[in-house]
């Protein structure tokens, strides 16, 4: 926090305008509904008949640019987080808000325990040039 010589404070750089704190993003708020899925991998993809969310004035600037990212392409919350510069936890908590909106969902990847074995999958194609 600078002064200006007069005794008034300034929460802005000059440069970069007011700062906004990460926790005023959330609302005070460290978790979201859902938010349990949400690893740095799963992929936020935009909801293709969700309303606009620049018409809905409960979003922040954060939440619509979250929802813009997602229409151009699908996006893993880490990428969300590096692209709008914000921290993970921020971006949990806002994309937890957007599923509850219905602005997107989110598609976690498959747990390896839970992916075919690599010998079944190379038994199949054999079995498959095999025909």
């Amino acid at each position: 926090m600078s002064t200006d010589g007069q005794g008034s404070s300034h929460w802005f750089d000059d440069e970069a305008g007011p700062v906004v704190r990460p926790y005023a993003m959330t609302r005070g708020r460290t978790t979201s509904a859902g938010q349990h899925r949400l690893d740095l991998i799963a992929v936020v993809v935009a909801e293709p008949h969700a309303d606009d969310p620049d018409a809905d004035l409960a979003l922040s600037p954060e939440h619509v640019d979250i929802v813009d990212l997602c229409r151009d392409a699908p996006q893993s919350v880490a990428e969300l987080a590096a692209g709008l510069d914000l921290p993970i936890g921020v971006v949990r908590v806002l994309v937890g808000d957007l599923v509850n909106g219905e602005f997107v969902h989110v598609n976690r990847p498959v747990p390896p325990a839970e992916l075919p074995d690599e010998g079944i999958l190379r038994d199949v194609i054999n079995g498959l040039r095999a025909l």
